[in-house]
């Protein structure tokens, strides 16, 4: 049997899942507080001391931590173990701030890998696939987690990496890929020049994993119709390890989180208070088997909610609901709270592709929003509708997902860049201004 597939854990009644939390969460708090100065610092500045972590109900007792203070820590301040012991590192991208560098052990690249290595298998997975690989390689660990949990299943692994479409499609044709692994906004561009070059009935796709980057449930069905499989959600943070956190079944209802591995709390991101199951707010990880970067109630920002309602897959573990946004990205527009998921499911209702974008800006001490959208080929080929009645139908309906009056312009096809990693979607001008 191999390491990744592991009934016992993935489907264990609750009583026990909590009770093996609780254990190797009191270890794990042992292990931060003997290991990182960091930890030991704030623990005792909230008067924690490990003796007073007994299990999982005592969690809310730990300090939160934050993006800020992994920057601050950059880059050994919160690493546990010898450098000598640690055999990789993986980086955030640092557009927003200082780098986040998390430091892995042997031990932390083998977990990683069974936890990509399960969701591959729930979408299907088994060693007589080819995955094929398109997140980008490197620093980001998209690549490198899929390929390693991809090499633990057994399957045929092509690390692709992200770019060059023609090369894509022909590593795909040619070896016949079976499950996709990329963002899904290169997903749908890859399903867009699939169905232009009339090469549907070439390819062998039958599921896609799909993560990095926000996607509504609208996008999710014009990539499985454009492809022709079925598209898998997958989450995961640099900071906890990477992709595969937590990832989708066949019933496409939610993540399950690896609660073997990781702990999850939903909190009110205003007061820090946890929230019980099923009600919206940021989610909170705990990692609880982690060695070279642990971290302890790391607030993630994403907006989600929690369920332990019975899956048909048999798996026991907590699912996640797609994050609706972050409480940190949250755009506030005319006084507005915006998020550009909603402003894709209006696109996307209407028939239009996910190629798009928002662009913010303040003029005169006002907001203004605008949003550029794509004509469809066949939209651009009809000339009994004219472009003034598309926008003005967008426009209608954005007033009344978001409540507020959108600009908005439609443009010719192809004439907004194509992702090929995670998609720009929103251009925030606003920021120009700031001191």
């Amino acid at each position: 049997m191999k390491n990744y597939y592991q009934p016992e854990l993935e489907t264990m009644p609750l009583e026990q899942l909590q009770k093996l939390q609780s254990e190797r969460l009191v270890k794990q708090v042992q292990y931060v507080y003997d290991n990182v100065e960091f930890y030991r610092d704030k623990m005792d500045e909230a008067g924690v001391k490990p003796g007073d972590i007994s299990g999982i109900d005592d969690l809310h007792k730990l300090p939160f931590i934050t993006k800020d203070d992994l920057r601050d820590q950059y880059p050994y301040g919160l690493l546990a173990v010898p450098l000598k012991d640690c055999v990789r590192i993986q980086s955030t991208s640092g557009t927003t701030g200082r780098r986040v560098v998390a430091f892995y052990t042997q031990e932390d690249l083998d977990i990683w890998e069974d936890c990509c290595a399960r969701a591959i298998v729930a979408a299907g997975g088994t060693e007589e696939d080819v995955c094929h690989v398109c997140y980008g390689y490197g620093l980001f660990t998209g690549g490198p987690g899929l390929n390693g949990g991809s090499h633990k299943v057994g399957c045929l692994t092509l690390p692709m990496s992200s770019g060059n479409t023609e090369r894509q499609l022909q590593f795909m044709t040619d070896l016949g890929s079976t499950i996709l692994c990329c963002t899904p906004s290169y997903a749908a561009n890859l399903g867009e020049a699939v169905n232009e070059r009339g090469m549907k009935d070439q390819i062998k796709l039958k599921a896609g994993i799909f993560g990095a980057e926000p996607w509504t449930e609208e996008m999710r069905h014009n990539i499985e119709e454009s492809l022709g499989i079925k598209a898998y959600d997958i989450y995961g943070l640099t900071e906890i390890s990477g992709p595969g956190v937590s990832f989708e079944c066949e019933e496409q209802a939610g993540m399950h989180i690896q609660e073997d591995h990781f702990i999850a709390e939903i909190i009110n991101p205003d007061t820090g208070e946890v929230l019980p199951e099923g009600e919206l707010g940021e989610l909170v990880f705990t990692c609880i088997t982690k060695k070279a970067f642990p971290l302890l109630r790391y607030r993630t920002r994403d907006l989600c909610w929690l369920t332990r309602k019975k899956c048909s897959c048999g798996r026991t573990h907590v699912r996640m609901m797609k994050p609706r946004g972050r409480s940190d990205d949250m755009m506030v527009v005319k006084g507005v709270n915006v998020w550009p998921s909603q402003i894709e499911t209006v696109l996307l209702n209407q028939g239009y592709q996910a190629n798009y974008q928002i662009v913010v800006d303040r003029v005169h001490n006002h907001d203004t929003i605008e949003v550029q959208v794509e004509l469809t080929p066949e939209m651009a080929a009809d000339s009994s509708v004219a472009v003034e009645e598309r926008e003005k139908k967008i426009v209608s309906g954005l007033k009344s997902m978001l409540g507020i009056k959108v600009d908005v312009r439609v443009v010719e096809p192809k004439s907004i860049a194509r992702s090929e990693g995670k998609a720009v979607r929103v251009i925030d001008k606003r920021n120009l201004y700031q001191s």
